[in-house]
């Protein structure tokens, strides 16, 4: 029976070496929140260890972070980073260096702040840091998210434990997700990816033309971009080495034309974004654009999101994930987005990641809009699997065949 103290430098170590594959020389930037310092210290402690040239915290706080979006102007919320931020974040992609962002805040942690004034901040944010993003989407960055838990999310998750038990059960189901809890965590990650290989090789192999989704509230047809490729388990970085940019990971995804998405769209699975819980929402597209939508809970925020830019209106991403995965099978709502897109099918508002279309990190921004590849500044995935989701997928001659029936594989 591992320790907990085990199990933490296990995660730490296949972070390090599996999901980041830190190449000696390399310097790495770790964006983590404070209560997240134990863990943050191993990964820096097994980064060193790898040959890690220099490591960097970016430290957060929800609470001052909180204070800051409800004091300051208005002005400094829409031109809030500073060049000596910038810089440091652009440095990493000319030397092709590494990024972490651990995932773990309270998801209702800005409840009650201006939607708007979220959304001047992501948006700025976004601009700011266009050329990080831009390099991370081209694999020119190896980076990944990765989750530890904070009060404020744990007790989401498990409202009727107290605090220090409902830490202690969120570590011990994000260890499950991420495999420490089996005798080989490394292999088991090896055999896991190539199930997801054989899926991306097959889809790869038929061309689809359009996806068509049908579930209790949903009725919606995604036309697939021309030239897109599929993408599971993990990517090749632009300098040829291997990393997995999401730990966990159970998903295959790849871009949709932006102008081919007609029909409505209910999400099954609560959003967090922009530090609020956005529930039961539905969304309407016509050629590509959202065109209606409503929400149980967090409409102004789901509102405020869509208008970090036009891009945001449109979708960037479609993804397939099994009903009977682990994640989904845990019965667990995380109430974060890298464990619960990664339990449903799920789609994504905004930036297409540009390793699915071949060639795109050689265009402008301007040549990919023309080719029918969303640009946005933002890219948030919401969850649309469930039991009962059927989707066909048809071939440019007109012929369709089950694609998931029963919200499961169905080849």
């Amino acid at each position: 029976m591992k320790t907990f103290e085990e199990k933490l430098d296990q995660y730490a170590e296949i972070v390090v070496k599996v999901g980041l594959n830190l190449q000696e020389g390399q310097r790495l930037l770790i964006n983590s929140p404070i209560e997240a310092a134990p863990f943050t210290r191993k990964v820096t402690e097994h980064a060193y260890k790898n040959g890690c040239k220099r490591v960097f915290v970016e430290w957060t706080d929800t609470e001052t972070n909180r204070i800051h979006l409800n004091n300051a102007s208005e002005e400094v919320l829409k031109d809030n980073l500073p060049q000596w931020q910038i810089d440091m974040h652009e440095s990493l992609v000319e030397n092709n260096d590494c990024m972490l962002m651990v995932t773990g805040s309270d998801p209702n942690g800005f409840k009650g702040v201006p939607a708007e004034r979220l959304m001047f901040v992501q948006k700025n944010a976004g601009e700011r840091l266009e050329k990080v993003s831009k390099a991370r989407l081209a694999g020119e960055v190896p980076w990944l998210i990765a989750g530890a838990p904070t009060a404020g999310w744990a007790k989401s998750v498990f409202p009727e434990k107290n605090e220090t038990d409902a830490i202690e059960a969120l570590w011990e189901a994000i260890f499950k997700t991420v495999r420490i809890d089996q005798p080989d965590p490394v292999a088991a990650w090896q055999e896991h990816g190539q199930t997801l290989v054989e899926k991306v090789n097959y889809l790869n192999e038929q061309k689809f033309k359009t996806l068509h989704y049908k579930s209790e509230g949903t009725d919606l047809s995604i036309d697939l971009h021309p030239e897109h490729v599929w993408i599971g388990g993990g990517h090749h970085s632009a300098f040829n080495t291997f990393y997995i940019p999401n730990m966990p990971t159970e998903e295959v995804f790849t871009a949709p034309l932006k102008e081919g998405v007609n029909g409505t769209v209910t999400s099954k699975k609560p959003l967090s974004a922009m530090g609020n819980i956005i529930e039961n929402f539905t969304l309407s597209f016509k050629d590509g654009k959202v065109v209606d939508l409503k929400a149980e809970k967090g409409e102004d925020t789901l509102k405020q999101l869509l208008n970090i830019d036009e891009g945001m209106k449109y979708l960037g991403e479609v993804a397939l994930v099994p009903y009977d995965s682990p994640i989904s099978n845990s019965g667990i709502v995380f109430n974060n987005t890298l464990f619960d897109e990664n339990a449903s099918c799920h789609l994504a508002l905004g930036m297409t990641i540009s390793m699915n279309i071949p060639g795109a990190d050689k265009l402008s921004k301007e040549e990919l809009e023309a080719k029918g590849v969303n640009q946005s500044h933002g890219h948030t995935d919401f969850m649309i699997g469930s039991a009962d989701l059927e989707i066909e997928a048809e071939y440019h001659d007109g012929k369709r065949i089950p694609l998931f029936t029963n919200g499961n594989w169905a080849i």
